[in-house]
């Protein structure tokens, strides 16, 4: 089986992408280990009947050398939970990986591979929980009154109907459907970004906004980037959000 050349210029679009030897696509994406500089990457390996992608191991790696435990309850109980709901599973040899039948499904297997990478190191090298942000609650919140007050169906924790299981935080059923996700982290953005392109080429009906808690949570690089690979991104303002969601509602026809 081999990638085909629209499907490639999708990745190339939001990964950097280097053919290795055996077939093997080395994929270096934008997201980093929590904590440090380096790059998280991903590799597509040709199978029979479809493609494997890994991390090589270097997320196990990586939490090894900044004092991390993999082998921890955490870990454990995170890894159960990544193969009942996903399908990203962290193996044996400490590799996480996925497998896909189908090219529609190695875009979104990446970022998934990526982002249960990033979960890996954190958890591996947690010192101590972080506060909740009312960050999501807060996007509900206004939705939820303007939906109300426009007579709109609004859903919420919404699996979206294209490859990979992606979710959109919130949608609302306008002609065409408003998908909004609450972009907590530059992974969160990136997912924004992978929906974007797949309902592109797909030719489905959906305008994608993405709302990032703020500028330092998901890096200024990644912010501006996103803005050509959604519909539209903008930063969470509290005062604002309603009147942007009526001007979208109004404008997505």
């Amino acid at each position: 089986m081999v990638i085909n050349n629209n499907l490639k210029k999708a990745i190339c679009s939001l990964f950097e992408v280097h053919a290795d030897e055996g077939g093997v696509q080395r994929v270096v994406t934008p997201l980093e280990y929590p904590g440090t500089k380096d790059l998280i990457v991903v590799r597509v390996r040709p199978v029979d009947g479809g493609f494997v992608i890994d991390e090589n191991g270097e997320a196990a790696f990586y939490s090894g050398l900044n004092g991390g435990d993999v082998e921890s309850e955490a870990v454990g109980r995170w890894a159960e939970d990544l193969s009942s709901m996903s399908p990203v599973q962290f193996t044996e040899d400490e590799k996480i990986s996925a497998v896909a039948n189908d090219e529609h499904l190695i875009a979104p297997y990446i970022f998934r591979v990526a982002e249960a990478a990033q979960q890996l190191h954190a958890i591996a090298t947690a010192r101590a929980d972080r506060q909740a942000s009312d960050f999501k609650d807060r996007i509900k919140q206004i939705l939820q009154e303007l939906a109300s007050a426009a007579n709109i169906e609004l859903k919420s924790d919404v699996e979206l109907p294209i490859a990979g299981g992606l979710k959109a935080d919130h949608v609302l059923e306008i002609g065409k459907p408003l998908i909004i996700i609450a972009a907590t982290s530059a992974t969160r953005l990136l997912e924004a970004e992978v929906i974007y392109m797949q309902y592109r080429q797909d030719n489905k009906p959906g305008y994608v906004l993405a709302v990032a808690e703020s500028q330092s949570v998901i890096g200024k690089k990644q912010y501006e980037r996103a803005a050509y690979y959604t519909n539209k991104t903008v930063i969470f303002n509290q005062d604002a959000f309603g009147k942007l969601i009526s001007n979208e509602m109004a404008n997505v026809h």
